[in-house]
């Protein structure tokens, strides 16, 4: 699944080519991209806008559009951006937006689990606060800011990072290349961090989306930038991906796990396991006074 790193990638190479282009037309080809909004009324409402800025926030894509209406598009599994390709034949398309000039932007998805989104300006909070959390590489991303999302969390730390409504873009990769730099276990309850963990944690998550940012994204699976071009990142991992081979800061066989339906790689030699909390025992606390 695209990450942060590669929605950001993809992010940084559309703004050039679509910032102050009008949107001639949008195709939708497989309405499961716009569901439960009829395709109909998602391709009226970006026709004819000229695209004002490219941004992001988490994992969504979002073109703001002229006259208060955005297009927001997620990625979901297999979901790429592709920029007015050289090819005549495009596999698994699911949505054309011509652009002015006669330039096109495609959505292909083969799993088929992206959605595309038009909202307007005023609902575009509520609708993200929802789903997108606090942006990891922003100045919101501080040590108290983790703890406090953590405060009281029993899920492992590994599902704790994927809860996009906590802090927003970070997946299956990133999580275990974050968690290796801060020598966290991935089973560790977020709840038992101490703030000098945060800290940890708080950097070991920037380290790892600025090393995708700079390598262009990971490419193991379907994942591809707007030329068709692969990222470069898979060759960087620390962990993720490497069971059976040493680790790179301590030489400890790295080891796979399943953590919440994910699989889940680590290093049990310098990642250490948290325990969690004890919680305090009202009556005990009574007989105290």
């Amino acid at each position: 699944m695209p990450e942060l790193p590669e929605v950001e990638t993809i992010r940084r190479q559309l703004e050039p080519e679509l910032v102050g282009r009008r949107i001639e037309s949008v195709q939708i080809k497989d309405e499961r991209l716009t569901r439960p909004e009829p395709a109909q009324v998602v391709e009226r409402a970006c026709a004819g806008r000229r695209i004002e800025s490219v941004e992001r926030r988490g994992k969504y894509l979002m073109l703001k559009l002229e006259r208060g209406k955005w297009l927001l598009l997620h990625l979901r599994m297999s979901g790429n951006i592709l920029l007015h390709p050289l090819g005549p034949k495009v596999r698994y398309l699911r949505a054309v937006i011509r652009l002015e000039g006669g330039d096109t932007v495609l959505f292909t998805d083969q799993r088929r689990f992206g959605t595309a989104v038009a909202i307007d300006d005023d609902d575009l909070d509520e609708y993200l606060s929802l789903r997108a959390g606090v942006e990891p590489l922003s100045e919101a991303l501080t040590a108290e800011r983790i703890g406090e999302i953590a405060a009281g969390r029993r899920a492992p730390l590994k599902s704790f990072l994927l809860m996009q409504s906590g802090i927003a873009g970070i997946g299956n990769i990133y999580a275990d290349e974050a968690l290796h730099r801060a020598e966290l276990h991935p089973l560790s309850p977020a709840g038992s961090m101490k703030p000098e963990h945060w800290e940890r944690l708080r950097e070991g998550i920037v380290a790892a989306l600025n090393e995708g940012l700079s390598n262009g994204g990971a490419s193991i699976d379907d994942y591809r930038d707007t030329s068709g071009g692969e990222g470069s990142m898979q060759d960087e991992f620390l962990v993720h991906t490497r069971e059976g081979l040493p680790c790179p800061r301590c030489g400890t066989e790295i080891r796979r796990i399943v953590v919440g339906g994910r699989s889940t790689y680590y290093c049990p030699g310098c990642q250490r396991r948290l325990r969690r909390r004890a919680r305090r025992r009202r009556a005990a606390a009574r007989s105290r006074r």
